[in-house]
């Protein structure tokens, strides 16, 4: 058997699951557990659900809670409609104190049961408002019984028993009710209250109301509220200690929103990540989790005013009021409040920007944002050998993927995760199987999302085998995968053991590999090739069906494809993701028995761009230019040295042959002619250097100078001479035979510092 791992992923790259979550308890989740002997539906086929979460906020109006209290219930109960992600739930909210003489109420309705969609939303946040603290007079007591059954009572009333149940008590937990008449003769008023607390807890029990008590005020009564919490509905959306109800107590205003999220996330299943919190104008930025099917990213602006944009994992803005764009469905609640929620369905995985803009005067409070969601986890599961012989030890992997068949290896993504695992079968009693993830024995890496482990099959197995593995984590629907195989009398007469290589593909790629194979009987044998585990059309083989001759034995090739980039989307992103799957091999001759159940894992990366593929090509392009440029500029560098009259030595010559004048020649122009002119031409001539003078001289590619005088040029070879005025010639000067060159010393006050030419040859000879 042979596994395709390619490179490990870096970072957390994400890629879109295309479920939908499910909430709550136990009882609504999506079940993948197949009939016995058949594989489970694929997730990936499975149908979006969003079941609803009922539940009821009660908020301590009593006297024990001081002013900034209050607004912090009043802000928590905002963020309870604001931070569930079905739009199908629906919540009541009250507040409640002591009715303490005759007219007055331990209840105060304010939210009557309101479905959460957008509406509902703004309606609750309205609505919550209407709290207030309890005045002298009024009833100032603190009736915990009274509060929990009437939360009881909304959340069984006219409901479906089905949806989860959920009460959130606001309160410091002091039970004060020393002074309601109702609990009869004051001397007895306590141990009562105590004792109708206990009955509204067990009823909450048995109508399955999960209660979990949030502790306000400087010092709530710890042991109240633990009381409170144990003694409702305990079994949550799964068995974890994460989802049991317990109390948390919130430290002011400014913790209501991370403790509450926290608080909600455990009673409803769901994962809770904190982001940063920076003050405007800044873009800060969260993770979604590759796992998430339904989310609600929660900003809490401090201002109004602050306006939030939202950009997902591939750079595009989510336009505003949308309600579905590339594949995903939004919902925005709460924008024109100090609290908004953005809720996905079918989120976009990785990491998203929130820019968070404000105006002048309202950018003194920090903007944090975080992220809610519940996911769905899927598992692969294999066994090697598929039909094992009695006694033999086979291998069991459970394989963590999205529901589409892309692997998970971030440990953050399953945290909590729980892997049972069993095997069954004719004669022998149900062996429970130990399946890590710690890259010790049998594992080979550890962290890596595949959990294994061994199980030797018992002496006395006959006929069906059934390997299964249940995974169970915190914000994720449980799944169960199941294998099932035949323990083979002996030595199997066909065999069909895979090996693919380790190797990177690109949308479109493939991947080959060969089955060893062997037909030991005088029969041709069919074999059914196919990839499973993953969603249809993602990868598949070919061939799907090969024929075994009587006695055969080799290797065949077989080539695992990738679908085109099409299927991919936006998943893919920069880094490019894992795809696995499981390749089976069925002999269709010999009743369907599975020969081989082998997992593959393919890393497909983005296809190149221009660059990548032909960057040999564009840096050999940029080398040939920079050569040619490089030529380019010392040719004109040669040219212009070449032409430089720097060092020439000019004399003037009269009428009788005789040197009256010698001037060493400068650096030219940027043409490179040195200008000059004849001072007393009659009387004591010379030459001076003068900047558009009627002469000018440069050197001569051909050896000697040329001499610009009236608009013509004129050669001026070595030995010769060029007529200046009726009785002064221009010469040049310098050793015969080597032209022109200035004597020892013209250099300030040393030898030439410029080299001779190869050969020995002078300056001006080797230009």
């Amino acid at each position: 058997m042979g596994r395709v791992t390619g490179r490990r992923q870096t970072g957390r790259t994400r890629v879109r699951s295309a479920a939908a979550s499910v909430l709550g308890a136990t009882a609504v989740f999506v079940s993948l557990v197949a009939p016995a002997g058949q594989d489970p539906v694929p997730a990936a086929d499975s149908a979006p659900a969003f079941p609803a979460v009922n539940y009821a906020v009660a908020v301590d109006e009593s006297a024990s809670l001081a002013a900034e209290d209050i607004k912090a219930e009043k802000a928590a109960a905002k963020r309870i409609a604001l931070g569930d992600v079905s739009s199908s739930s629906q919540v009541t909210v009250f507040g409640f104190a002591a009715a303490e003489t005759a007219g007055q109420r331990v209840v105060d309705p304010v939210c009557p049961r309101t479905t959460l969609d957008a509406a509902g939303r703004e309606e609750v946040g309205g609505c919550v408002d209407e709290l207030r603290s309890r005045k002298k007079g009024e009833g100032t007591g603190t009736d915990l019984p009274t509060a929990i059954r009437q939360g009881v009572d909304d959340l069984t009333d006219g409901s479906d028993a089905s949806v989860p149940r959920v009460l959130f008590l606001l309160t410091d937990g002091k039970m004060d009710v020393k002074d309601s008449f109702k609990y009869g003769d004051p001397a007895h008023r306590e141990a009562e209250g105590e004792r109708q607390l206990k009955e509204a807890l067990k009823e909450a029990a048995a109508q399955n109301v999960q209660i979990w008590p949030l502790g306000f005020g400087p010092d709530p009564d710890k042991k109240q509220l633990d009381q409170i919490a144990a003694g409702g509905y305990r079994k949550g959306c799964v068995e974890l200690p994460s989802a049991t109800p317990r109390a948390h107590k919130v430290d002011g205003a400014k913790d209501v929103g991370t403790t509450l999220e926290k608080i909600f996330a455990a009673a409803h299943c769901l994962r809770h990540e904190e982001g940063p919190s920076k003050r405007p104008p800044a873009t800060l930025e969260i993770g979604i989790s590759p796992l998430a099917t339904v989310g609600s990213i929660v900003v809490d602006k401090g201002d109004p005013e602050v306006k939030i944009t939202y950009i997902d994992p591939a750079g595009d803005k989510i336009p505003a009021n949308s309600r579905t764009y590339k594949g995903s469905r939004f919902e925005l609640a709460g924008g024109t409040g100090t609290v908004e929620a953005l809720k996905i369905v079918d989120p976009l995985p990785g990491t998203w920007k929130i820019k968070a803009e404000a105006p002048e005067g309202h950018r003194s409070l920090p903007v944090a944002v975080s992220v809610l969601w519940q996911g769905e986890l899927r598992g692969a599961i294999t066994m090697d050998p598929p039909s094992p012989q009695a006694g033999e030890k086979v291998t069991v992997t459970m394989r963590l993927q999205t529901r589409e068949g892309y692997e998970i290896k971030d440990p953050r993504d399953y945290e909590g995760l729980r892997v049972r695992s069993e095997l069954t079968g004719d004669g022998f009693s149900p062996l429970a199987l130990d399946l890590a993830d710690n890259g010790k024995g049998v594992d080979p890496d550890a962290s890596d999302g595949s959990f294994t482990g061994t199980v030797t099959i018992p002496e006395d197995a006959a006929g069906a085998l059934t390997v299964s593995a249940t995974l169970t984590a915190s914000g994720l629907s449980a799944d169960t995968r199941s294998e099932t195989g035949d323990v083979a009398p002996g030595e199997l007469p066909v065999k069909a053991p895979l090996e693919l290589p380790a190797g990177d593909t690109h949308p479109g790629g493939t991947v080959t590999g060969t089955l060893d194979v062997s037909n030991t009987t005088d029969t041709a044998h069919t074999l059914r090739l196919s990839v499973a585990d993953v969603k249809d059309g993602l990868l598949s083989v070919e061939p799907n069906e090969i024929t075994l001759k009587p006695g055969e034995r080799g290797t065949r090739e077989v080539t695992v494809r990738v679908s085109p980039a099409s299927a991919f989307g936006d998943r893919l992103g920069d880094d490019g993701l894992d795809l696995s799957g499981t390749f089976t091999v069925v002999d269709t001759t010999d009743d369907d028995r599975t020969l081989e159940r082998a997992p593959v894992s393919v890393r497909v990366t983005p296809e190149p761009g221009i660059w990548d593929k032909y960057w040999w090509a564009f840096v050999a392009g940029a080398v040939v230019l920079a050569l040619a440029v490089a030529a380019v500029v010392a040719w004109l560098r040669l040219r212009r040295r070449r032409r430089d009259p720097f060092g020439l030595v000019l004399q003037l010559v009269s009428a009788d042959g005789t040197v009256v004048n010698e001037h060493r020649a400068g650096h030219g122009n940027n043409k490179q002619w040195y200008e000059f002119a004849v001072a007393e031409a009659h009387r004591s001539p010379r030459i001076e250097k003068r900047a558009h003078g009627p002469y000018a001289v440069r050197r001569s590619r051909e050896g000697g100078a040329v001499v610009r005088k009236g608009g013509s040029r004129v050669p001026l070879p070595t030995h010769g001479q060029v007529q200046l005025t009726d009785t002064l010639s221009l010469a040049l000067g310098g050793t015969p035979g080597q032209g022109p060159r200035p004597t020892q010393g013209a250099f300030a006050g040393g030898p030439d510092p410029r080299p001779s030419a190869p050969g020995g040859g002078a300056y001006d000879d080797f230009l």
